[in-house]
């Protein structure tokens, strides 16, 4: 049996696949030509996941107090390396949503803290899924590393987490 590691790779390899098979072949009759790439856009190395298209003044971070025995966002990336595995509380602001990927919910927190590279905490879960703007009360174990393939690559992030609105 494939561990869940390999079958998220697998997965996402299908669906890159698939999606570009809807390309039409500019030699096919009755197709028109698709413009090729020029060849630096090409050999472009793969980039990292992307941070969240929310702005921090979006969203507005003012006024988040620290949860009684938790961390902060930059509290958690700065004591990564003690807190791996553990399970730890974060207050934040949800900041991004991205629901039902890999069967399981994504959200990026935030909190005011940190700075930039260590200021926006991925979080997976299957709780309720919050609206972006609220605050919320998050209770996962660390996870450090996680490389999905694809560029989505996460130094850090909290896994299989309970969330609860505020």
């Amino acid at each position: 049996m494939l561990k869940a590691t390999h079958a998220s790779v697998l997965a996402l390899s299908v669906v890159a696949i698939l999606s570009g098979c809807s390309k039409k072949d500019a030699g096919a009759p009755g197709t028109a030509a698709i413009p090729a790439e020029p060849a630096a856009a090409a050999a472009a190395p793969a980039e990292a996941h992307p941070m969240p298209s929310t702005a921090p003044s979006d969203v507005k971070l003012t006024g988040i107090a620290k949860a009684d025995g938790g961390k902060t966002v930059e509290e958690i990336f700065n004591e990564k390396d003690a807190l791996a595995n553990q399970r730890v509380t974060l207050r934040g602001k949800v900041v991004k949503v991205n629901p039902n990927i890999m069967g399981t919910h994504w959200l990026h927190v935030r909190d005011g803290s940190g700075a930039e590279g260590s200021n926006d905490l991925t979080v997976t879960t299957n709780s309720a899924l919050p609206d972006v703007g609220e605050t919320v009360l998050v209770v996962g174990t660390v996870t450090l590393d996680k490389d999905f393939g694809m560029g989505y690559q996460y130094p850090v992030m909290i896994d299989g987490a309970e969330v609860t609105v505020e």
